[in-house]
């Protein structure tokens, strides 16, 4: 469908993110399906996906949405009415803290220092306050940059740095060490957590096992997640959150790109997109990865791969090289998978670069043109 939608939209210009709306739903029913046999809360993390158009939609389904900030915090205030409404960031202002403990249900600090810094302001609020520990035991391979218990880790307070007794006021606790896995290493982490904090979670509300579960996707270990939380519930009576972000957009929209020009390099063709990796899905550099593409395989795997590249000035903007059956011209569309999570969120304008439209295809099969861009997000972005 989304081929047909590259290829047979007359609304579309490109670069656009296309939602599917019926591939969120998909999702959405997968995790409203763990709340309700387990009793946990799950939410969404804006960090990954906050196209606030379908937040109705996902409120339908989730207890709520977290925010690694003031802003995020906003948007779900403002956007998810009535759901939860969670924060968590590294350190806050005095200014931020003021308005968060209007708009928030949970708030969780990353160090003692700004649990007391602002304790004027919360005591007494709205909000249940929360730590972020460190288990200090690491689960990925190959992705440091988003490993929150790599040496040297800024996020989460380990143990050796907590006091016997959690100071007045904490209600809950909260670890985030995943990044797209499945249950297993979140029941590691899990054994090693409880062997080091345990202590602390008789007489707490909540416990928080933060996002990177991965549970919309195929063969993920819904069973093993399910046991785990239950059996927290049962010996700990605590509140459970889980605030995956991928997990509500995974494999729910694309990226659809025109190829503007051919250039031979020395190895192979390379493509000229007006989509960029270091604009419009920035991950593909950060990460590294590379991210699917409809009707095309590996290097070397069709009878002609060929570079894909952006029209920045940056060398690097290199999405990755493909094989196809025949050469795309000029002109012709390609369609790229799994382009909802954390690229919206990252884009950016630089060489001047335009933002990609936001589109949503709604169960129907039409497609609405959600957000356009132009010439003023971008100057109004500058001073």
């Amino acid at each position: 469908m989304m081929e047909q939608i590259a290829n047979k939209e007359p609304g579309l210009r490109t670069p656009v993110y296309v939602v599917d709306e019926a591939a969120l739903v998909h999702n959405l029913t997968i995790l409203q399906g763990v709340q309700q046999r387990t009793g946990c809360h799950i939410l969404l993390a804006q960090k990954a996906f906050s196209m606030f158009r379908v937040y109705p939609l996902i409120g339908q389904y989730l207890d709520g949405a977290t925010a690694s900030g003031l802003y995020e915090a906003r948007l779900a205030h403002e956007e998810m009415p009535g759901r939860e409404n969670h924060v968590f960031c590294p350190a806050y202002t005095p200014e931020e803290m003021e308005q968060l403990v209007k708009i928030c249900d949970h708030i969780s600090f990353n160090s003692l220092a700004q649990l007391e810094a602002h304790r004027a302001v919360w005591q007494g609020s709205r909000a249940s306050v929360g730590l972020r520990v460190n288990p200090e035991h690491s689960t990925q391979e190959g992705h440091a940059i988003y490993d929150p218990c790599a040496p040297g880790s800024r996020l989460g307070i380990r143990l050796c740095d907590l006091p016997e007794v959690l100071p007045e006021g904490v209600e809950g606790l909260h670890f985030h060490t995943l990044c797209e896995q499945d249950s297993a290493p979140l029941v590691e982490t899990f054994a090693v957590f409880e062997e080091k904090f345990g202590r602390y979670l008789p007489g707490l509300k909540w416990l928080n096992l933060g996002g990177g579960h991965h549970i919309t996707r195929p063969g993920y270990d819904l069973k093993a997640l399910e046991e785990l939380i239950l059996r927290i519930r049962e010996k700990y009576g605590v509140e459970v959150y889980l605030e995956p972000g991928e997990a509500i957009a995974l494999n729910a929209g694309s990226l659809i790109t025109t190829v503007l020009d051919v250039v031979q390099a020395t190895d192979m063709p390379v493509l000229i997109l007006d989509a960029s990796a270091a604009c419009h899905m920035p991950d593909v550099l950060e990460m590294p990865y590379r991210p699917p593409l409809f009707g095309a395989g590996e290097e070397g795997e069709k009878p002609c791969t060929c570079r894909l590249a952006a029209r920045t000035c940056l060398a690097g903007d290199v999405i990755g090289e493909y094989s196809f059956d025949a050469q795309p011209q000029i002109g012709d569309r390609l369609v790229f998978g799994d382009m909802a999570i954390y690229s919206m969120v990252k884009n950016n304008t630089f060489n001047g670069m335009p933002l990609p439209d936001i589109a949503l295809r709604h169960t129907d099969g039409s497609c609405e043109v959600v957000r356009r861009f132009g010439y003023e997000d971008f100057k109004t972005r500058l001073s």
